[in-house]
């Protein structure tokens, strides 16, 4: 059984693991359609963080957590796989984990009747990280990102005139 070890010293002087989250650009989607949005996130060397799908029931997964504005729906939010590793606190046990840089990857889908414009997506990354000799305890990272809905192209129709074709003079 993996056994989690909580540094007192860093925890005390407020050190500790992070993570951070890459600036996200402003993401164009269509009104009415679902678009995709690319949150790029890293975590500091020397840590690791559980993955979305921790190989343990009682590791704190890695979640996002999204409040999106009125009319704006969060659609599936797809995490990456995370590497099988063991480290000096459970060398016998695997663990599912991200470190260095991972993405997340989220659907927004605007309403059809979501007035064309930007709109922050303000939410969380909720996360336990650890070391290669203790487990600190679990953090929420804010974040936002933008969204500039637009309105959908106007299809073009094609008028069949009566007129003949050919040029009268």
């Amino acid at each position: 059984m993996l056994a989690l070890l909580f540094s007192p010293l860093a925890l005390a002087q407020g050190a500790g693991p992070s993570v951070e989250m890459a600036p996200a650009g402003i993401t164009p989607v269509m009104r009415g359609k679902p678009g995709s949005v690319e949150l790029d996130f890293r975590v500091k060397q020397g840590f690791h963080i559980n993955s979305n799908h921790p190989n343990s029931p009682y590791l704190i997964p890695t979640i996002l957590k999204l409040d999106p504005p009125t009319d704006i729906a969060v659609g599936a939010v797809d995490y990456p796989a995370g590497r099988n590793l063991s480290f000096a606190f459970a060398p016998d046990e695997k663990l599912n984990v991200y470190s260095g840089d991972f993405a997340v990857r989220v659907t927004v889908h605007p309403l059809h009747t979501v007035i064309p414009g930007k709109y922050n997506v303000r939410g969380q990354l909720r996360y336990q990280a650890c070391d290669d000799r203790a487990c600190y305890p679990p953090r929420n990272l804010p974040l936002h990102f933008e969204v500039q809905v637009k309105k959908a192209a106007a299809r073009a129709h094609t008028r069949h005139s009566r007129q003949s074709p050919h040029i009268h003079n």
